[in-house]
């Protein structure tokens, strides 16, 4: 009898993050990749690394032992998850798909992993050399739970979707933050407003009276784009 699994209910209408993976990652890497532990660690490396800024990106051994949403993933008993999520490094690193260093850190020794690409060798030759200074991380990479995208939570809260409301709705994408049309569709909610016109109104007085989100930033698409032209210019053309 085969085992349930829980179902996925599907990619949303509207925009979502993406993450850019090599095709060189499918053309040569995938079919070499046999252990299912090694392909999620290598795909999740691809994901933080275009979470991050700056010149050189790494992900930290810690912060993707303590990533839980990961290494769930991986086994129920998180220290059979560590056990695994250390072993899949190992394979990437192995196969070339990583690179490894051990560096000082306040902490102790910390271990850093680089994609095997330009930057990324160069950074562990900086390393090698005594060039690089580790400064740690404040805020560490981990994956959440993606929140329902705008379309979603108006089909959930306000009513069924039509040709004009998803224009609106693209329209507001553009010109409000996503937490802020998230707020404004539960307080139209608790209200008991559930018309989007009403959450149109909240938005528009956030707009000109101010609003404190209290939101972290996440990288810019911009951002992202430069990591692209740097990082996986080997790889990718844009």
């Amino acid at each position: 009898m085969v085992a349930l699994m829980p179902s996925f209910n599907g990619f949303p209408p509207g925009k979502t993050r993406t993450t850019m993976i090599p095709n060189l990652f499918f053309s040569e890497l995938l079919a070499a990749i046999d252990d299912l532990a090694e392909l999620k660690i290598t795909l999740y490396c691809f994901w933080a690394l275009q979470q991050q800024e700056g010149e050189h990106r790494y992900v930290l051994r810690r912060d993707l032992l303590a990533d839980q949403v990961l290494l769930s993933g991986l086994a129920s008993d998180p220290e059979q998850a560590a056990v695994h999520a250390q072993a899949a490094l190992d394979r990437a690193t192995a196969r070339g798909t990583l690179l490894h260093v051990t560096v000082d850190g306040v902490q102790g020794a910390e271990d850093l992993y680089f994609l095997n690409s330009v930057r990324g060798r160069n950074a562990v030759k900086a390393i090698q050399a005594g060039r690089f200074e580790f400064g740690g991380r404040d805020c560490p990479v981990a994956l959440v739970v993606e929140r329902p995208n705008i379309f979603t939570l108006y089909e959930q809260n306000i009513g069924p979707l039509t040709p004009m409301i998803g224009d609106q709705l693209r329209e507001a994408e553009q010109d409000y933050a996503a937490e802020w049309i998230a707020e404004a569709i539960q307080i139209a909610v608790e209200r008991n407003h559930r018309n989007w016109r009403y959450v149109m109104g909240i938005l528009r007085r956030w707009q000109a009276e101010g609003k404190d989100s209290g939101s972290t930033q996440r990288p810019t698409q911009a951002d992202r784009y430069d990591y692209i032209r740097g990082e996986l210019s080997d790889f990718i053309e844009y």
